[in-house]
């Protein structure tokens, strides 16, 4: 439900979320968040076994296996890239459909904070890495490297700081995401497809119109829609599209929309289920064979002094930072929109260095950028761990300026005094909430009364001879 509109016409921008979409952004961000830790322990194991080990990592990395017949002999990287990444894609395919039809995305004018902020930050990004390529003479190749934001580092990060983002800012957070893995993937379906097996391609479009009419007359068990995910997943490999196409593709295919009597949607209900399986194994996954870097003096020095992986490191820090702030600004300056009093300008400019973290995302892209040069994919991976690193302290350090605030307006929100369930800001016009609430303050004062009258006849007695 978009924000009602202010006593002086205009709208309120990043204002209290419905308690609806409020609940389901807590549970999704819960989730995000402990996926977050485990996709950071994985990156981190990654560079330890990299630069302790190199020749185990890379043969393990380099290590073949899948059916030949099928055009699916790919390494262990490969298949983590290509095969787990789905996964990942296909939980964001599920949000986005969720967003688009029942949530932030559904109101044009609600949408038009996230898409304008994400559209910015990606854009300003690219043009930073541009730049910086064509000033020091670099490859323009690696342009979409620091465009993409990752939303489980980025959690991650908020949960090792300690800093409780009121909900508002939650939302944005998670909805910019959601709108920046689209307009990943379509930067990936588009720039990064060299050549097209049609017959193949044809296959997987077959599969995913079975998929859709399975759905649509309601057919159940995952023993029918697993292999057949599996099989349109094959089918688009071979076609010379990015494998991930089709995990996105059949995310967009579920209902999540509620009818009568269902608690929750069929793609709710299937995004609850996949999610720990993308959070918790297969983006860590992807992350322990990417993330392996050797971090020597050289190749950290290298970070930014070549042109290519500078670019990326600006991107992320600067591009980021000024695209998403820039683009927040942007819909308040030529919209009937203004920033949420309990909020300020500094806010924005936290989240949006926050939303700097490109980790996954940025990882695959590099790969797929750099193709067969496997010194500057390590370079990159170097400049996109950097600029995170980089992007994660800045963050840390402006939110941790205004953790007091964030805390109250915190609290604030979850307060439910009168235990109803439902947080008291939500309540406030019920005039049955306002019974409850007096009953509570009538039952503590005479709890207080009684104390005091306890006190007050103990201190009169006598005291006992000696």
């Amino acid at each position: 439900m978009a924000p009602p509109l202010p006593p002086s016409g205009r709208r309120t921008l990043l204002g209290r979320l419905s308690l609806p979409e409020r609940n389901y952004v807590a549970e999704a961000l819960r989730a995000e968040t402990v996926g977050g830790i485990i996709l950071l322990v994985a990156a981190v194991a990654a560079l330890v076994w990299a630069n302790t080990s190199g020749s185990s990592y890379e043969s393990v990395s380099s290590f073949h296996f899948g059916p030949e017949a099928l055009g699916l002999d790919l390494s262990v990287a490969h298949w983590a890239a290509d095969g787990l990444l789905a996964v990942f894609f296909f939980v964001a395919g599920v949000e986005l459909k969720r967003e688009l039809v029942a949530g932030e995305l559904r109101d044009p004018r609600a949408a038009a904070l996230p898409v304008a902020a994400a559209l910015c930050g990606m854009a300003v990004p690219a043009l930073v890495y541009t730049l910086t390529a064509v000033l020091g003479g670099g490859a323009l190749g690696g342009w979409a490297v620091p465009t993409a934001t990752d939303i489980a580092f980025a959690l991650a990060v908020l949960a090792v700081i300690g800093t409780s983002l009121p909900a508002a800012l939650r939302a944005f957070l998670l909805t910019l995401a959601v709108v920046d893995d689209l307009f990943a993937i379509l930067i990936i379906a588009v720039f990064f497809t060299e050549s097209i097996d049609f017959l193949a391609l044809g296959g997987a479009a077959v599969g995913l119109v079975v998929f859709y009419v399975l759905l649509r007359t309601g057919v159940r068990g995952w023993y029918v829609y697993v292999p057949l995910a599996l099989a349109i997943w094959g089918l688009m490999y071979n076609s010379g599209v990015h494998a991930t196409i089709a995990g996105v593709a059949m995310g967009l295919m579920l209902r999540c929309t509620r009818r009568e009597g269902e608690e929750h949607s069929p793609g709710e209900h299937i995004e609850h289920l996949v999610r720990p399986l993308s959070a918790g194994v297969a983006v860590p996954l992807f992350a322990l064979f990417s993330a392996g870097v050797a971090l020597k003096g050289d190749a950290l020095a290298g970070v930014f002094t070549r042109p290519e992986t500078l670019g990326v490191v600006l991107g992320l820090i600067v591009g980021k930072t000024v695209g998403i702030f820039g683009g927040t600004w942007l819909v308040t300056r030529f919209t009937k929109a203004e920033l949420n009093k309990d909020l300020a300008w500094a806010d924005v400019f936290a989240v949006a260095t926050l939303a700097g973290i490109g980790f996954t995302v940025s990882l695959l892209i590099g790969e797929l950028a750099f193709a067969g040069d496997e010194d500057m994919i390590n370079e990159v991976k170097a400049a996109v761990l950097t600029g995170s690193l980089i992007a994660a302290v800045l963050s840390g350090v402006l939110l941790k300026l205004r953790v007091r605030r964030y805390r109250a307006l915190y609290e604030a929100e979850e307060l439910d005094a009168d235990e109803s369930g439902v947080p008291d800001v939500y309540e406030q016009d019920d005039p049955e909430y306002h019974l409850r609430m007096a009953a509570i303050y009538e039952r503590k004062a005479a709890e207080h009364r009684r104390r005091a009258e306890q006190a007050g006849a103990a201190s009169s007695k006598p005291d006992s001879p000696a």
